[in-house]
C-alpha cells in the first residue's frame, strides 16, 4: 500500500472517535503546553535577571572587606577593616583595566526635613558613582572633586526619599535637610531606577561627599567597599584578577594566604542567578515532561483498543494480500498522526499560557524556538514508541484467527 493510502486510512480511524481520540491527545496536549510554558518562565526569568543586574552596572566590579565566608561589612561600621584610603588609591594608580573607581563608606538613619522624617542609607562616594552605577541626575547637579576635598555638607538624593521627605512637591534642590543631626544642603535628585533583583529600592539613598560621612557621620578611617567599572564588561573577569594581585601585594599576603577581601564582577552574580534559574527550569521542565509520558501510555492504550477493535478489518486486509509491514505502518501511522495533532494543540495552548502568564501574572517570558522544536520531537518520538507495540501485534495477527474473531 502506498504511504498516501494509508495516511487517509489513519485519518478516517482518527476522525470515526473523536472524543476518544482527542481524550487521548489530552496527555500530550498539556505536556507540551507545559514543557513550552516551563521554558519560556525559566528563559523571561534569566533573561529579566540579566538585565535588571545589567542596569545596576554591567561592568561593575565590587571590592569587599573579609573574605566571601564571612561576608561583606555592613553598616557604618562592620568588624571587618581590611579596606583602606590607601588601597582605593593604590588600585586609581596600577589598575589599567578600570575606567572609575570609588570608595564607599555608608550608615543608617534619618532624613529629615521640617517636620517629615524618613529612614534611609547615607553613601560616602566621589563624582565617579554616577557613571559606575549607570544613573544619572533628574534635576541639580552631583558634588565636585573640591567638594569632597573639602568634606562639603552637601547631598544627592534618590526619588523615594523626596518622596517622603519632600511630599508636598516641593522642589528640594537647594533645600536644606539633616542627616541625623548633620545638616546638608541638597544639590541634585537621582533619576529613577525602581527595585534591583534583590528586591532592594534603589531610589532610597542619600550620596554624599566619602570624606563627609567618614569625618561627620561615621568617624571611621576605614571603608566598607570599593566600587569600580571595567574598561568594558569583557575586560571585567580580567579586572577583577588584576584588582585582586593589586590588593594582595598591598595588603603583603603570601602565597599560602587567603585573601583578607573579596572581589566580585556583576558577570558572576548574572552567572550565579542564571544557573539558580537554570536549575529550577530544568525541575519544572521535567516535572510537565510527566504529561508527555502520561500522554505516550494513553496512546499505546488506545491503539490495543484500536487494534482489538478492528481485528476482523485486519484479517480481511491481510486475507486480500496486505502485507503485515502495512498494517504495522497504518497502525504506526495514526499514532504518529495522535500524537502529532496533540503536539501542535499543545504548543498552541502552551504559548496562548506564555501571553495568559506575562499580560495578567506579570511574569517575564521568553518563547525559545528550540522549545517548540523539542516538543515536536518528542511527540514525533513518542508516537513511534508508544505506537509500535500495538502496530507490532496488528501486524502479528494470523488472517484466519482475525476474521473469526467476534
Amino acid at each position: 500500500m502506498r504511504i498516501l493510502n494509508l495516511l487517509k486510512i489513519a485519518y478516517k480511524a482518527i476522525v470515526l472517535n473523536k472524543v476518544r481520540t482527542l481524550l487521548t491527545m489530552l496527555g500530550i496536549i498539556i505536556g507540551v503546553a507545559s514543557v513550552i510554558a516551563m521554558l519560556a518562565i525559566g528563559e523571561g526569568s534569566k533573561e529579566s535577571i540579566r538585565s535588571t543586574i545589567s542596569s545596576m552596572g554591567s561592568n561593575m566590579i565590587t571590592i569587599r572587606p573579609g573574605t566571601d565566608d564571612r561576608g561583606p561589612a555592613r553598616g557604618s561600621g562592620g568588624d571587618v577593616q581590611t579596606l583602606t584610603l590607601d588601597n582605593y588609591e593604590t588600585i586609581k594608580e596600577k589598575s589599567t583595566l578600570l575606567s572609575y573607581i570609588t570608595p564607599v563608606v555608608n550608615g543608617g538613619g534619618q532624613v529629615i526635613s521640617g517636620a517629615n522624617n524618613w529612614p534611609s542609607t547615607i553613601y560616602g562616594v566621589n563624582p565617579e558613582y554616577l557613571e559606575i552605577k549607570v544613573v544619572g541626575l533628574q534635576s541639580g547637579s552631583m558634588f565636585t572633586d573640591a567638594e569632597v576635598k573639602s568634606a562639603s555638607k552637601v547631598v544627592v538624593l534618590g526619588q523615594t526619599v523626596v518622596d517622603n521627605v519632600f511630599p508636598d512637591g516641593q522642589d528640594p534642590v537647594g533645600q536644606m535637610i539633616r542627616f541625623d543631626n548633620i545638616p546638608f544642603k541638597v544639590i541634585g535628585v537621582l533619576e529613577e531606577k525602581g527595585e534591583n533583583t534583590f528586591g532592594q529600592d534603589q531610589d532610597d539613598v542619600v550620596i554624599a561627599p566619602y570624606t563627609t560621612v567618614q569625618k561627620r557621620i561615621l568617624a571611621i578611617d576605614y571603608l566598607n567597599q570599593i566600587m569600580a567599572s571595567a574598561v568594558s564588561e569583557d575586560d571585567a573577569p580580567d579586572a577583577v584578577i588584576e584588582v585582586t594581585d593589586i590588593l594582595r601585594a598591598e595588603h603583603k599576603l603570601m602565597d599560602n594566604e587567603d585573601d583578607d577581601f573579596s572581589v566580585r564582577s556583576m558577570e558572576e552574580l548574572i552567572s550565579t542567578f542564571s544557573s539558580t534559574s537554570e536549575m529550577l527550569t530544568i525541575l519544572l521542565v521535567a516535572v510537565a515532561s510527566i504529561s508527555l509520558l502520561i500522554g505516550g501510555i494513553g496512546i499505546m492504550n488506545i491503539m490495543y483498543v484500536s487494534v482489538k477493535e478492528r481485528t476482523k478489518e485486519i484479517g480481511l486486509r491481510m486475507a486480500v494480500g496486505g502485507k503485515g509491514s502495512d498494517i504495522l505502518l497504518q497502525f504506526l501511522i495514526e499514532a504518529i498522526l495522535i500524537s502529532i495533532t496533540g503536539g501542535l494543540l499543545g504548543v498552541i495552548l502552551g504559548l496562548s499560557a506564555t501571553v495568559f502568564i506575562e499580560k495578567f501574572l506579570h511574569w517575564p517570558t521568553s518563547v525559545a524556538m528550540y522549545s517548540i522544536i523539542i516538543s515536536f520531537a518528542v511527540c514525533a518520538v513518542t508516537g513511534i514508541f508508544f505506537g509500535w507495540y500495538p502496530a507490532k501485534k496488528a501486524s502479528a495477527l494470523d488472517p484466519i484467527t482475525a476474521l473469526r474473531y467476534e
